[in-house]
């Protein structure tokens, strides 16, 4: 498992576009007899699209993003309104769906998607992505893989929503301070209370370097200290760009 989880962090980190984010957990998965994954970020603003990265069949996810299932899945709704991970599909979660959401089932079903375990990612802001990895049967071999891998899935998702959000963002803006995305991004986890150390094992760079962008977020932000770093961003939510 050390093996399967150090591999898939170095090719994290080696990744540059959505094909080569995709490979790494399409691997990692692979290795853990996983064979399908989808990973959604939220849109930070109400009627934005969605970014997804998966290997779902590609017809299914076209379909998905355009007719916006997002709003209404089943499954993102329960991924947006509690942080823990669960499982989901037949004979599981919510008894009571709307006519839209059993059709959405129905169609994800003939695609081979039929159950799941997904990991939602929340932040200070609240819910901002999550993490799904489905199966066309709930076969014992995935459950065997959820139950003594759940929380090692966990740690990928989140290694996954930071290496995204990193290589895929742009710029990102405090009080209209202009940061770099991985400036920003230690600066966020230090919001979460993370230290240097736990930033670089998240983001599966050295302490020195995670200091190194959190002291060149303060000097643009013309702070001296993360606390002070912490409360800029705090108190710049409601006008981040």
């Amino acid at each position: 498992m050390h093996h399967i989880f150090q591999s898939f962090i170095d090719r994290l980190s080696s990744a540059s576009d959505t094909e080569t984010l995709s490979a790494s957990m399409v691997e990692a998965a692979a290795a853990l007899d996983l064979t399908c994954f989808a990973y959604l970020s939220i849109a930070p603003r109400p009627g934005s699209a969605p970014q997804l990265i998966s290997n779902y069949p590609s017809a299914w996810t076209a379909h998905y993003l355009q007719n916006r299932y997002e709003r209404f899945d089943p499954v993102i709704l329960q991924a947006l309104d509690r942080p823990e991970p669960f499982e989901w599909g037949l004979g599981l979660g919510a008894t009571t769906q709307s006519n839209p959401q059993r059709e959405l089932f129905d169609e994800a079903a003939r695609f081979g998607i039929r159950s799941g375990f997904t990991i939602p990612i929340h932040d200070t802001r609240g819910p901002v992505a999550a993490v799904t990895f489905a199966a066309d049967e709930r076969q014992p071999a995935f459950e065997r893989c959820i139950g003594e891998h759940g929380r090692v899935l966990q740690l990928m998702a989140m290694y996954f929503h930071a290496h995204a959000r990193r290589k895929l963002a742009p710029d990102r803006f405090v009080d209209g301070v202009s940061l770099s995305p991985r400036e920003f991004e230690c600066l966020e986890w230090t919001a979460q209370g993370k230290s240097a150390w736990e930033i670089g094992r998240i983001l599966g760079i050295s302490r020195r370097t995670a200091s190194f962008h959190l002291d060149n977020a303060k000097a643009k932000l013309g702070v001296h200290s993360n606390c002070q770093a912490v409360a800029r961003l705090v108190a710049s939510r409601p006008m981040m760009q």
